[in-house]
Protein backbone atom coordinates (compact mmCIF):
# COMPACT_ATOMS: atom_id res chain seq x y z
CA UNK A 1 0.00 0.00 0.00
CA UNK A 2 0.99 3.72 -0.59
CA UNK A 3 1.95 5.83 1.59
CA UNK A 4 -0.32 8.33 -0.33
CA UNK A 5 -3.35 6.11 0.03
CA UNK A 6 -2.99 5.11 3.52
CA UNK A 7 -3.02 8.90 4.42
CA UNK A 8 -5.82 9.14 2.60
CA UNK A 9 -7.70 6.00 4.61
CA UNK A 10 -6.63 7.62 7.83
CA UNK A 11 -8.24 11.06 7.28
CA UNK A 12 -11.53 9.51 6.22
CA UNK A 13 -11.11 7.37 9.34
CA UNK A 14 -10.66 10.69 11.44
CA UNK A 15 -13.74 12.24 9.67
CA UNK A 16 -15.88 8.89 10.33
CA UNK A 17 -15.02 7.90 14.22
CA UNK A 18 -14.48 9.81 17.08
CA UNK A 19 -10.89 10.28 19.03
CA UNK A 20 -11.72 7.25 21.19
CA UNK A 21 -12.92 5.21 18.36
CA UNK A 22 -9.28 4.98 16.21
CA UNK A 23 -5.51 4.65 17.11
CA UNK A 24 -2.85 7.45 16.30
CA UNK A 25 -1.63 8.12 12.89
CA UNK A 26 1.59 5.97 13.57
CA UNK A 27 -0.43 3.19 15.40
CA UNK A 28 -3.00 2.19 12.67
CA UNK A 29 -0.13 2.26 10.55
CA UNK A 30 1.97 0.15 12.42
CA UNK A 31 -1.52 -2.42 12.17
CA UNK A 32 -0.29 -3.07 8.26
CA UNK A 33 2.66 -5.13 9.76
CA UNK A 34 0.33 -7.62 10.96
CA UNK A 35 -0.76 -10.80 9.12
CA UNK A 36 -4.11 -10.87 11.00
CA UNK A 37 -5.03 -7.15 9.81
CA UNK A 38 -5.76 -6.38 6.29
CA UNK A 39 -7.23 -3.02 4.25
CA UNK A 40 -10.15 -3.37 1.36
CA UNK A 41 -10.74 -0.21 -0.54
CA UNK A 42 -12.93 1.33 -2.95
CA UNK A 43 -11.78 3.41 -5.46
CA UNK A 44 -14.12 5.94 -8.09
CA UNK A 45 -12.86 5.06 -11.99
CA UNK A 46 -9.90 7.90 -11.30
CA UNK A 47 -8.37 6.21 -8.65
CA UNK A 48 -9.75 8.17 -5.82
CA UNK A 49 -10.77 6.69 -2.73
CA UNK A 50 -14.37 6.59 -1.55
CA UNK A 51 -14.36 4.20 1.01
CA UNK A 52 -12.22 1.47 2.96
CA UNK A 53 -13.05 -1.30 5.11
CA UNK A 54 -10.26 -2.09 7.95
CA UNK A 55 -11.31 -5.98 9.20
CA UNK A 56 -8.93 -8.99 11.48
CA UNK A 57 -8.68 -12.33 9.92
CA UNK A 58 -8.74 -14.89 12.54
CA UNK A 59 -9.21 -18.86 12.53
CA UNK A 60 -12.90 -18.71 13.78
CA UNK A 61 -14.03 -15.38 12.66
CA UNK A 62 -13.17 -12.25 10.87
CA UNK A 63 -13.81 -8.66 12.24
CA UNK A 64 -14.70 -5.69 10.95
CA UNK A 65 -12.97 -2.72 12.55
CA UNK A 66 -13.72 0.20 10.43
CA UNK A 67 -15.57 1.01 7.65
CA UNK A 68 -16.23 4.26 6.40
CA UNK A 69 -16.89 5.68 3.33
CA UNK A 70 -15.41 9.57 2.55
CA UNK A 71 -17.77 12.36 3.61
CA UNK A 72 -18.18 13.64 -0.06
CA UNK A 73 -19.52 10.22 -1.37
CA UNK A 74 -21.74 9.22 1.29
CA UNK A 75 -25.24 7.83 0.28
CA UNK A 76 -23.77 6.22 -2.34
CA UNK A 77 -23.85 2.37 -1.48
CA UNK A 78 -19.96 2.41 -1.19
CA UNK A 79 -20.40 1.15 2.57
CA UNK A 80 -23.17 -1.60 1.83
CA UNK A 81 -20.94 -2.74 -1.62
CA UNK A 82 -17.47 -2.82 0.59
CA UNK A 83 -19.65 -4.96 3.64
CA UNK A 84 -21.42 -7.47 1.02
CA UNK A 85 -18.05 -7.93 -0.79
CA UNK A 86 -16.36 -8.96 2.72
CA UNK A 87 -19.04 -11.17 3.83
CA UNK A 88 -19.39 -12.46 0.55
CA UNK A 89 -15.41 -13.34 0.92
CA UNK A 90 -16.04 -15.72 3.52
CA UNK A 91 -18.25 -18.51 5.78
CA UNK A 92 -16.63 -17.92 8.80
CA UNK A 93 -18.84 -15.46 11.15
CA UNK A 94 -18.14 -11.97 10.91
CA UNK A 95 -18.41 -9.63 13.85
CA UNK A 96 -18.47 -6.04 14.42
CA UNK A 97 -19.03 -3.57 16.91
CA UNK A 98 -21.30 -0.76 17.07
CA UNK A 99 -22.21 1.97 19.65
CA UNK A 100 -25.77 1.08 22.07
CA UNK A 101 -28.46 2.11 20.25
CA UNK A 102 -29.25 5.31 22.15
CA UNK A 103 -29.80 7.56 19.41
CA UNK A 104 -31.15 7.96 16.03
CA UNK A 105 -27.88 8.28 14.26
CA UNK A 106 -27.20 4.90 16.53
CA UNK A 107 -30.08 3.00 15.56
CA UNK A 108 -29.72 3.64 11.57
CA UNK A 109 -25.98 2.31 11.93
CA UNK A 110 -27.60 -0.98 13.59
CA UNK A 111 -30.43 -1.18 11.08
CA UNK A 112 -27.29 -0.51 8.11
CA UNK A 113 -25.96 -3.76 9.37
CA UNK A 114 -29.06 -5.29 9.79
CA UNK A 115 -30.02 -4.99 6.35
CA UNK A 116 -27.23 -6.75 5.68
CA UNK A 117 -27.76 -9.67 8.09
CA UNK A 118 -26.52 -9.22 10.96
CA UNK A 119 -27.61 -9.53 14.53
CA UNK A 120 -27.00 -7.26 17.71
CA UNK A 121 -26.16 -9.93 20.26
CA UNK A 122 -27.44 -9.06 23.65
CA UNK A 123 -24.37 -9.48 26.11
CA UNK A 124 -22.06 -6.33 28.02
CA UNK A 125 -19.02 -5.37 26.12
CA UNK A 126 -16.30 -3.03 26.18
CA UNK A 127 -13.83 -1.73 24.06
CA UNK A 128 -10.97 -1.18 25.78
CA UNK A 129 -9.05 2.17 25.21
CA UNK A 130 -6.85 2.41 22.07
CA UNK A 131 -5.18 5.44 23.19
CA UNK A 132 -3.38 5.90 26.29
CA UNK A 133 -5.63 8.10 28.93
CA UNK A 134 -8.99 6.87 27.66
CA UNK A 135 -12.00 5.23 29.14
CA UNK A 136 -13.38 1.83 28.48
CA UNK A 137 -15.89 2.38 25.85
CA UNK A 138 -19.42 0.30 26.13
CA UNK A 139 -20.61 -0.93 22.98
CA UNK A 140 -22.08 -3.76 21.45
CA UNK A 141 -21.28 -6.67 18.87
CA UNK A 142 -23.24 -7.49 16.15
CA UNK A 143 -22.39 -10.98 14.05
CA UNK A 144 -23.16 -12.29 10.45
CA UNK A 145 -24.81 -14.54 9.74
CA UNK A 146 -26.47 -15.35 13.17
CA UNK A 147 -26.39 -14.52 16.76
CA UNK A 148 -23.48 -15.78 19.17
CA UNK A 149 -23.78 -18.32 22.26
CA UNK A 150 -22.88 -17.03 25.52
CA UNK A 151 -19.53 -19.28 25.32
CA UNK A 152 -18.87 -18.30 21.49
CA UNK A 153 -19.01 -14.60 22.70
CA UNK A 154 -17.07 -15.10 25.64
CA UNK A 155 -13.68 -16.98 23.35
CA UNK A 156 -14.31 -14.40 20.86
CA UNK A 157 -13.90 -11.48 22.98
CA UNK A 158 -10.86 -12.63 24.48
CA UNK A 159 -9.41 -12.79 20.78
CA UNK A 160 -10.34 -9.52 20.18
CA UNK A 161 -8.81 -8.13 23.45
CA UNK A 162 -5.96 -10.03 23.51
CA UNK A 163 -4.91 -10.20 19.66
CA UNK A 164 -6.72 -6.79 18.58
CA UNK A 165 -6.70 -4.80 21.81
CA UNK A 166 -3.65 -5.98 23.27
CA UNK A 167 -5.35 -6.11 26.82
CA UNK A 168 -5.74 -9.47 29.16
CA UNK A 169 -8.10 -11.95 27.95
CA UNK A 170 -10.14 -11.46 31.44
CA UNK A 171 -9.97 -7.58 30.10
CA UNK A 172 -11.58 -5.72 32.30
CA UNK A 173 -11.62 -7.79 35.25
Amino acid sequence: MSHTTFNEIFAIMEASFPVSEIRTFQEQKALLENPDYRLYTECDPKGKLMGFLAAWEFAEFRFVEHIAVNPETRGGGIGKKLMSEYIAASDKPVLLEVEPPAGELEQRRIGFYNRLGFQLNNFDYVQPPLRPGQADLPLCIMTYPQLLSLEEFNRFRKLLYTKVYKVPADYPH
